[in-house]
């Protein structure tokens, strides 16, 4: 069951602590608490039942806000539960009246709790953390700029008038496009290293299924030492050759092969109901597995569509990226934009894609969330197809590089000055990248189901924006004290 909690923000000074004292206005986690609560807690009241039986659910306050806590200092489960309990301003940044010694809530709680909000919902409280900052710095208007343009009345067919808007007209901002990946924590996959743990995992189910049937049915040989011994004789060369390699993987996909015919003998006695949840999901994945390497082996390939590389993680993909330090990374890949040097997601994919194929989506979205177009979007050379530039013309947008074709002999002063200036303004999108990938995880996803990895990926893009909030609360602060002195220092002169 999930109840409507307590969304007022009390002060800081009415934070109750039981050994004397108040909190500091000034602490970052005190300046932090102005994320819109009440909003958040609508879509997350969305997942719970209503029914007054059963348990009563955190608070979203201190659902999100524990996530936010863990992915800006990268603490563990446990850790996090540790240094809540320990510090009383965390306490009051997750909405607590008073200090508290005992723990809010388990570690294991944080797994679903980044089940229950998912992408989306993180996602959104993100769009809502931009639209309410870029508003304060535009002047402090409230109004929503996206609910004025103005409509159109045309006849409904079924009766009646039917009011659409009409497409905006004004354009402001510019919008900064730009992908990339975010590598999921697994050991980089060898087609060799591959077939020897689907072999292991296929030698434990086979024990499962055989351990009703101990002393009363002869055990299928699998021939497990040996197949080790194959295995490490190559692993452990420094420089095998080709020939050896092939070799190996060869006589590894027989012993996995021998190990599912096994299986299938072995379920005509034995149901697969006695294996565990996670051992019939790794049956499945190494079926899957094998069936490609079976086929990469016999045509001489080392590309299959929807390549496996992880057993424990088969949504995990190669991105090819053509970088300099890693061609390939294994992760989802991430589209993002940048508006006022605020992140927002466009597109979370785990199969490669082209990335120029979301600007015409991210204009759209950016229109529905600032009502406006944008003056220019600043891209790399991939985004300048000729779709993406009818389409940039057709509505007065300038998209960023230089035009299609055989470049001119004679490049004229102001197009290079402005080229210039684009290509410093769209550093911004990879130092966002850099931030993400240095301060907050996301150079190494460490989450293992898909949602969840999905979800860490949108909560560390809605740090980087408080962060960024944050810092702009220090600088006016510091530009109040600043004045303050100023006039402090005239009156005495």
């Amino acid at each position: 069951m999930y109840a409507n909690h307590q969304d007022q923000q009390i002060l800081p000074g009415d934070f109750f602590l039981p050994f004397g004292g108040r909190l500091s206005e000034n602490n970052r986690w005190v300046q932090l608490s102005y994320i819109p609560w009440r909003r958040v807690e609508e879509e997350y009241s969305k997942h719970f039942s209503k029914d007054p039986r059963g348990g009563r659910a955190v608070s979203v306050r201190m659902a999100l806000g524990a996530l936010i806590i863990q992915e800006r200092e990268g603490f563990s489960d446990r850790h996090l539960v540790q240094h809540i309990t320990e510090n009383p301003y965390l306490q009051y940044f997750l909405g607590l009246e008073g200090y508290r010694e005992e723990p809010p809530f388990d570690p294991s709680l944080l797994t679903y709790f980044r089940k229950r909000l998912g992408p989306e919902v993180i996602n959104q409280v993100n769009e809502w953390i931009v639209q309410a900052a870029r508003q304060e710095e535009e002047g402090g208007d409230d109004d929503d700029p996206k609910d004025e343009p103005p409509t159109s009345t045309e006849a409904d067919p079924k009766g009646g008038s039917k009011v659409e808007p009409q497409e905006p007209q004004t354009h402001q901002g510019k919008l900064i496009l730009d992908a990339t990946c975010a590598p999921s924590d697994i050991a980089y996959p060898t087609d060799l290293s591959l077939l020897n743990t689907a072999r292991e995992k296929l030698e434990d189910i086979i024990d499962t299924l055989h351990a009703p049937h101990r002393g009363n049915m002869k055990k299928p040989r699998d021939r497990r030492c040996q197949a080790r011994r194959d295995y490490l004789r190559t692993a452990k060369n420094r420089k095998p050759s080709r020939r050896e390699i092939r070799k190996a993987v060869g006589r590894q996909l027989r012993y996995v092969a021998r190990d599912l015919r096994f299986i299938e003998q072995l379920v005509a006695h034995t149901p697969l109901t006695v294996l565990s949840r996670r051992q019939y999901r790794e049956l499945l994945v190494v079926g899957e597995l094998y069936r490609q390497q079976r086929e990469m082996y016999q045509s001489h390939s080392h590309r299959v569509d929807d390549r496996i590389v992880s057993i424990a993680q088969p949504d995990v993909r190669p991105i090819v990226r053509g970088k300099a330090k890693a061609n390939v990374e294994f992760g989802p890949k991430v589209a993002i934009s940048v508006v006022d040097g605020y992140s927002l997601m466009e597109k979370t994919s785990w199969d490669s894609f082209n990335e120029g194929t979301t600007l015409i989506e991210s204009v759209e979205r950016y229109v529905e969330r600032f009502g406006f177009y944008p003056e220019a979007i600043l891209a790399d050379k991939i985004y300048r197809t000729r779709e993406n530039l009818r389409y940039c013309k057709e509505l007065g947008i300038r998209l960023s590089g230089p035009k299609l074709g055989r470049p001119p002999k004679h490049l004229d002063p102001e197009e290079q000055k402005l080229e210039r200036q684009d290509m410093g303004e769209r550093n911004a999108v990879e130092g966002k990248f850099g931030e993400a990938k240095r301060n907050y995880g996301l150079g190494l996803i460490r989450a293992r189901l898909r949602q969840t990895s999905e979800t860490v990926i949108a909560l560390q893009l809605l740090v980087m924006n408080l962060e960024k909030r944050l810092r702009l609360l220090f600088w006016l602060l510091f530009g109040e004290v600043l004045s303050m002195d100023f006039h402090t220092v005239g009156a005495r002169y």
